[in-house]
């Protein structure tokens, strides 16, 4: 699987994740963000042209060498300082403090040990820094929840150790943050037991 997960599966995520259909919801995402940012499981860049203006730099987190192949001319044509600042986001090689804001999109149902990570972006963000968050997780209805708790298994072996269970709320706020924001829903176009999405901000106090 190792060599699925090197090399095919970035390209697979750079293909889902960077349907016309999830524009709108980065551009929500993104909204908001200023000044020196982190963002973690960056990906292929597709955040890139919904950075706003305000945004200063970007620190990207991106185990993947395939993904940061991928976002080579998005990083180069980006009006906005982008650089590859670090491989795994439970370790963060970043400053305490050193972040106005962070951003994770679709990053925490993959991340080994995600409360951990949430501490390390509690770390680097300056007081009341906020985190901009788009993930899937956990549905709010039963019987969602059972056909996701079937898959799960299936999931994390397909999609690179994806969890569909993760309570994204609960995480963010026994990590600390305030929510200060939040819209759950369900993504138009994509399965109900993948397409639970939570969009909002939340902030380190």
């Amino acid at each position: 699987m190792r060599w699925y997960d090197e090399r095919v599966l970035p390209r697979l995520i750079d293909l889902t994740c960077g349907s016309r259909q999830m524009d709108p919801l980065r551009e929500r995402v993104c909204a908001g963000l200023t000044g020196d940012v982190v963002e973690i499981g960056f990906g292929s860049g597709r955040n890139i042209t919904h950075y706003p203006s305000t945004v200063r730099r970007v620190d990207a987190v991106e185990p993947s060498d395939l993904a940061w192949h991928l976002a080579g001319r998005r990083v180069d044509s980006s009006a906005v300082d982008v650089r590859r600042a670090g491989l795994d986001g439970q370790r963060l090689p970043l400053p305490d403090g050193g972040y106005d804001c962070a951003l994770s999109t679709w990053s925490l149902c993959t991340i080994p040990d995600a409360p951990h990570a949430l501490a390390e972006l509690r770390r680097v963000l300056k007081p009341c820094g906020a985190l901009h968050f788009l993930e899937h997780g956990l549905a709010p209805d039963d019987r969602v929840r059972r056909w996701q708790h079937r898959l799960e298994p299936m999931q994390r072996r397909m999609a690179g150790g994806c969890h569909l269970t993760r309570p994204v709320v609960e995480m963010l706020t026994d990590a600390g943050f305030v929510v200060d924001t939040v819209d759950v829903f369900y993504a138009h176009g994509t399965p109900k037991f993948a397409g639970a999405f939570s969009l909002g901000v939340a902030v380190s106090p």
